[in-house]
């Protein structure tokens, strides 16, 4: 059964996605959607059997689609993913899931209604690195998690915005807060400070913060902190957690993990691209029908989402927030 894939988006994140689902066996990317003919013709032309569209209905109707990959900015969600539950086709969304609580409340909503097949890009817990952390903490007690995303501001006009991005503790962090709640459980409260320190200092239309920092405490006791940045120069960045347990540190980045105990320390590296590996799932699930591999579906990554929320509330309002 070949599995015919529409993409929603035509930026780096859609391409990167599309030429991905391109070498899986069983794949076609038959449609492309844009903002302009123009700009989705010429992604379309990449693959064989894609047409490009500026309409979304006309291509969700003309297409026969098994699936959707949905890679556009925080602010364009919403009639999206309604259109795609009305015509109960399965998606897969990259995060994050919107720059407010509205739209994936009534996308929730909506699911409710029509259970339909749904897989969200946070890649980093299909990684091997990610894997092995879990098996590794089985038998260990958390204390304490520290986390970070720290990295330069990206180039696109919509992210240095605050109602366009939701700024980068929603944007990118939220990467850090979905493995906080994969690898510790559910979160309780918040309490954010953040800052314009430099940014906005330099340019008058950034209107997100470029730092800040966020304490969790989370339902089973345990207690996190996630800071972040986007002041470093471009090629600088650092992103990872740190767990502290009773029986030592377990030190996660991206495809790294160090494992420093009383008497040894280990490191593992990923050999498996995360990326790949979410997408082979999510087809596989379009395929069969059983989506029990897929992760994050829309519904858990909504939870990492409303934690993402609750600190932008925790920083406005100069208090902590419960997590609703």
């Amino acid at each position: 059964m070949t599995i015919k894939v529409g993409m929603i988006g035509t930026g780096y994140f859609s391409m990167f996605h599309a030429g991905i689902l391109s070498e899986l066996e069983g794949v076609e990317i038959t449609a492309v959607y844009g903002t302009s003919l123009e700009k989705a013709e010429a992604m379309a032309a990449k693959f064989p059997h894609a047409i490009g569209y500026a309409n979304l209905d006309m291509m969700l109707d003309a297409s026969h689609l098994d699936a959707v990959y949905i890679c556009v900015p925080p602010m364009v969600h919403g009639e999206i993913e309604l259109a795609l539950i009305k015509r109960r086709i399965p998606f897969f969304i990259e995060k994050p899931l919107s720059q407010n609580n509205e739209i994936p409340a009534k996308v929730m909503a909506e699911l409710k209604k029509t259970p339909l097949i749904t897989s969200v890009g946070y890649h980093y817990r299909y990684s091997d690195s990610i894997a092995k952390l879990k098996s590794e903490i089985n038998d260990q007690n958390i204390g304490i998690v520290l986390g970070y995303y720290m990295s330069s501001m990206p180039k696109v006009p919509w992210w240095k915005d605050q109602d366009s991005s939701g700024g980068q503790f929603i944007e990118q962090t939220t990467h850090i807060v979905d493995l906080l709640r994969y690898i510790c459980g559910e979160i309780e409260e918040v309490s954010a400070v953040f800052g314009n320190r430099i940014l906005s200092a330099q340019d008058e239309s950034v209107t997100v913060a470029d730092v800040g920092t966020v304490t969790l405490k989370l339902h089973n006791g345990i207690v996190a902190n996630l800071s972040n940045t986007c002041i470093l120069p471009e090629s600088v960045d650092k992103t990872g957690i740190t767990l502290f347990t009773d029986q030592g540190i377990v030190d996660w980045s991206p495809k790294h993990l160090k494992v420093s105990g009383i008497d040894s320390t280990t490191t593992f590296v990923d050999i498996a691209n995360p990326y790949q590996t979410e997408s082979e799932v999510f087809i596989d699930a379009v395929r069969t029908g059983d989506s029990s591999r897929i992760l994050s579906n829309y519904e858990d990554a909504y939870r990492t989402h409303k934690v993402t929320l609750a600190a932008l509330e925790s920083a406005e309002i100069g208090s902590s927030v419960k997590v609703k």
